[in-house]
């Protein structure tokens, strides 16, 4: 089903597509995959596509939250959990450095910020 979800999700246009194995972490999910959309529309029409291949591929008990707002959706498809956010919501949330900090480890204070 992951496979699935990804190959959607690139069709669709997201942006910068990322998964991480839960397994030995959570007894919730096998795996979660993080996503961005450009805007709020785009990230609803991700989670439309997304929720559709899902149950023409006969997965059953979809649960979605965060829609229509579309700032985050979260599609829990039961052995996989897909995050959508817009760009400056997932960057305030930041799940990978949460679920997986050994892969995203925290900004060093040297490195230099896009702001400066």
């Amino acid at each position: 089903m992951t496979e699935a979800v990804l190959h959607r999700l690139d069709e669709e246009k997201a942006e910068e597509i990322v998964t991480i194995d839960l397994k030995g972490k959570s007894d919730v999910a096998d795996t979660l995959v993080i996503a961005s959309g450009r805007s709020q529309r785009h990230v609803g029409a991700l989670a439309d596509k997304l929720q559709r291949e899902l149950k023409d591929a006969g997965v059953q008990g979809i649960k979605t939250e965060g829609l229509p707002a579309c700032d985050w959706v979260l599609i829990d498809a039961g052995d996989v959990i897909v995050h959508l956010f817009r760009p400056e919501v997932r960057g305030f949330y930041n799940l990978e450095r949460i679920w997986a900090p050994e892969r995203f480890p925290p900004a060093s204070p040297d490195t230099p910020s896009a702001e400066a």
